[in-house]
């Protein structure tokens, strides 16, 4: 009878559980506004907080004044930047009518490719009619011209939205922060002595095996886009800043923001070199070369295996994400998802949906091992 009752117990836990993550995400998605910074400076304080306490155990600093003095850093640092690109992309904007004229000269060579191969069976399929533009063949076929403007949209309101949430997210990374120096204490107060060390290995867990994620995602992302950016000075392809900065932002979006970036800054390459292949060439293997390397060679072998999500797991999060807050729902998918396995990982009763949007577990090292150090709840 209790067999049957502990069964009946699971299956409702988890009726219970899958009907909090509807409600959960439905929450998420009413109140974005909210979650959004409050996200943002959770993942910031969890990059800074290493940093911090560095400073704090090497320089013997105060650790409110350690906070104060990397938060100074990083906006001048930011600043410094951010004026950099906005005056890359307002020379963008002025170098439109010289890129136009080179656009238009590479679409004079792929009409001409058309017309002297109308009748072939694959160009056929393009449909392409010689008495309109090149932009709007491609409007006529794809219909892109509303994902453009729903891009640019989009972007428009990143750019919005963090410039007007971000007093708020840096006062409550601040504060988080402060709160993280004294997690020990509370937990002491808070709990009896039989829960205490096991609330303790818990949290602890969490907050390194988190922090170090995102911080090696953070300086694996500032290794890739500062090294694009070098090779793209080393072409000397225009506005190298950018490319490197794109390449920065979308390495946090797995697979997909690797594939874009390297797409944009090629399609650039060729409307800047054509028809000089040599720098073309050059920028594209040298960017497919860099994240392979630093995505699925040092990236992996600094975190571990342990850490790894299934790549199914990963489309279905970048889709619900994607949905749920467009493109900054892209950027923390990935990061999301590796807190939730962190936390299953460690409740033992949550331990089996760790396992199941994990990658391949290690059979020996699945076993239970919550049960052996006594860490999981």
């Amino acid at each position: 009878m209790n067999t049957i009752q502990q069964r009946w117990s699971k299956a409702i836990f988890f009726l219970l559980l899958f009907l909090c993550i509807i409600l959960g995400g439905a929450l998420l998605k009413i109140l974005e506004s909210f979650f959004k910074p409050v996200l943002l400076s959770l993942f910031l304080a969890f990059i800074f907080y290493p940093i911090i306490k560095k400073i704090n155990n090497k320089l013997h600093l105060p650790w409110t004044f350690s906070i104060i003095l990397v938060y100074i850093l990083f906006f001048a640092i930011f600043f410094v930047l951010a004026n950099i690109l906005m005056s890359s992309i307002r020379s963008i904007i002025d170098s439109v009518p010289q890129y136009q004229a080179r656009f238009e000269t590479i679409y004079e060579k792929i009409s001409q490719t058309f017309s002297e191969n109308k009748n072939s069976k694959v160009f056929s399929i393009f449909n392409m009619n010689n008495d309109l533009s090149l932009f709007e063949n491609i409007q006529n076929q794809l219909n892109i011209a509303k994902a453009i403007k729903r891009v640019a949209l989009e972007f428009t309101n990143i750019v919005y939205n963090f410039s007007k949430n971000l007093f708020l997210v840096t006062l409550f990374s601040i504060f988080l922060l402060i709160e993280m120096h004294f997690t020990k204490t509370k937990i002491k107060v808070a709990f009896s002595e039989r829960y205490r060390t096991r609330v303790r290995n818990v949290i602890h867990n969490l907050i390194i095996e988190i922090t170090n994620y995102i911080s090696i995602k953070f300086i694996i992302s500032l290794i890739t886009g500062t090294l694009v950016t070098i090779c793209s000075c080393i072409v000397k392809l225009d506005f190298p800043l950018v490319w490197g900065f794109l390449a920065f932002v979308l390495n946090f979006i797995p697979t997909f923001g690797s594939i874009i970036s390297w797409a944009v800054t090629t399609m650039v390459a060729i409307i800047q070199f054509f028809p000089n292949p040599a720098p073309i060439i050059f920028i594209s293997i040298a960017i497919i070369a860099l994240n392979v390397i630093l995505g699925n060679v040092i990236e992996p072998r600094i975190e571990g295996k342990s850490l790894g999500l299934s790549p199914f797991v990963i489309l279905v999060s970048l889709s619900l994400w994607g949905w749920l807050w467009g493109f900054i729902g892209l950027l923390m998918a990935v990061p999301l998802m590796v807190i939730v396995k962190i936390v299953c990982e460690n409740i033992y009763f949550l331990h089996p949906i760790a396992i199941f949007i994990g990658n391949k577990p290690d059979v020996k090292d699945e076993t239970h091992a919550g049960e052996k150090d006594g860490s999981n709840i």
